[in-house]
């Protein structure tokens, strides 16, 4: 969560200090923003963090000349999403508390998902009718990667209410707005939601703006402690050591196809949801063939239901308990033994999708370095004993360094150290240990 915001004479997340005249100011960061266009170079007195979302925004390769942002969500697709995202509970809410700026003078307030996608834009009309001009519409992408800078994309990047002010928008058709936003996030768990946003002219460039978002997206948090959203009917997914994985909920259960198992997996890593080209490429890599995917989750849809499998973007439309996010919770909590116990293998070992290889990985890299941090033998013993310490040569040593002198299991493990290494080379013939062995070693 974002701490309290400095005096405003020193709030680096203010666009406009006390006494600089707009004017002027406009013009000094357009300068600087056409000689960052051109060059890459910042100079003249640009805000730190706007300087670093020019960056964000030339790194993802942002046209500053695009005329508006991408529309990926429209009509029966978008009330779908908005009916389902947590933050419809809370528009009510920011209506309330933002509606007179909104109302009085000639602004917009807009609410994002935590992707940076707009889901509800509304205010006075003729602001409205100018921001479409530039797709400044529900349904579309205002996150830094598509747009460039801007305060609900920039919001959402730094995780912190900001103020972007006219020039200071990457894109050159945004820059005759100024805009205040702040994130929202899950009091329950502090997952980013979204972010709300107020849009205008320069008179959004104070700290009463800035501070009202600020206010509004608290309010909109204790809202959602007191009145957490229902939950739909949860489903288990269990997807370690085995390739097919088996969803179980609502009194039935599933054994999945191997790609589809992919799928549900991955969904869950992202309850935000995934759009088709990026599912895609956390299935198949470089080899991605849409129309493959878009039948695969046809089909999967088609099992599942579509009360559980959402679409535009892909998700999970229940909550989802899996037995890898349980183990990685555990070790969160610091309870290794616990999360050794539920560690029953490799998440989907025969996946070659890059998306779950990368999980796969991640979780066994912070299980075994919990293991070795630990030193305890009996959690060494225990990682030794899976699949994926049996060929761990470090675990197995620092096992047998540890067993008592004399105890059978010692000599196993000793046992075991001496074969390892002949299988890895580290050992050229009987008791000769090579010079490069260590830095040979798995590690």
């Amino acid at each position: 969560m974002a701490g309290a915001v400095p005096p405003a004479s020193t709030n680096p997340w203010l666009a406009l200090q006390a006494g600089v005249d707009p004017a002027e100011r406009v013009g000094v960061v357009r300068r600087a923003h056409e000689a960052f266009v051109r060059s890459g170079a910042v100079g003249g007195p640009v805000r730190g963090v706007v300087t670093e979302s020019w960056r964000r925004s030339a790194r993802a390769g942002v046209d500053p000349d695009t005329v508006g942002a991408p529309v990926d969500l429209t009509d029966a697709d978008l009330e779908e999403y908005r009916a389902a995202h947590p933050l419809s509970a809370v528009v009510p809410v920011l209506r309330e508390v933002l509606g007179g700026a909104y109302a009085a003078g000639d602004q917009i307030m807009a609410v994002s998902d935590a992707a940076g996608r707009l889901l509800w834009v509304e205010g006075h009309l003729g602001a409205l009718r100018r921001a479409e001009m530039m797709n400044f519409v529900a349904g579309a992408w205002w996150d830094e990667p598509h747009i460039g800078t801007n305060a609900p994309g920039t919001a959402l990047a730094v995780d912190h209410a900001v103020q972007i002010f006219a020039s200071e928008h990457f894109s050159r058709a945004a820059q005759a707005w100024t805009c205040s936003a702040a994130p929202i996030h899950d009091p329950a768990t502090g997952r980013l939601l979204g972010a709300v946003d107020i849009t205008g002219g320069d008179q959004v460039a104070n700290p009463h703006s800035l501070a009202l978002v600020r206010a509004a997206a608290r309010l909109a948090e204790t809202y959602l402690a007191q009145y957490p959203p229902a939950a739909g009917p949860a489903v288990n997914l269990t997807a370690l050591g085995r390739d097919e994985a088996t969803v179980t909920g609502n009194g039935r259960r599933l054994v999945l196809s191997r790609r589809h198992s992919e799928i549900v997996a991955l969904l869950a890593c992202h309850p935000d949801g995934l759009t088709g080209d990026q599912l895609g490429l956390e299935l198949y890599g470089d080899e991605l063939n849409p129309v493959t995917l878009r039948a695969e989750l046809s089909r999967l849809r088609a099992i599942l239901g579509p009360h559980v499998l959402g679409s535009r973007p892909y998700r999970l439309r229940v909550a989802v308990d899996t037995d890898f996010g349980t183990v990685s919770r555990l070790l969160a909590a610091g309870a290794l033994r616990e999360a050794l116990a539920a560690y029953r293998g490799p998440l989907l070992p025969g996946s070659q999708a890059p998306g779950v290889a990368a999980v796969r990985s991640r979780l066994e890299h912070e299980l075994r370095a919990s293991v070795l941090a630990a030193g305890d033998v009996s959690i060494l013993d225990a990682w030794a004993r899976t699949p994926s310490g049996s060929d761990d040569l470090v675990v197995w040593e620092a096992l047998a360094d540890r067993l008592p002198a004399g105890s059978p299991r010692r000599a196993l493990a000793s046992a075991r150290v001496r074969d390892l290494m002949v299988d890895y080379g580290l050992l050229g013939g009987p008791g000769h240990l090579h010079a490069t062995s260590l830095q040979r070693r798995r590690r």
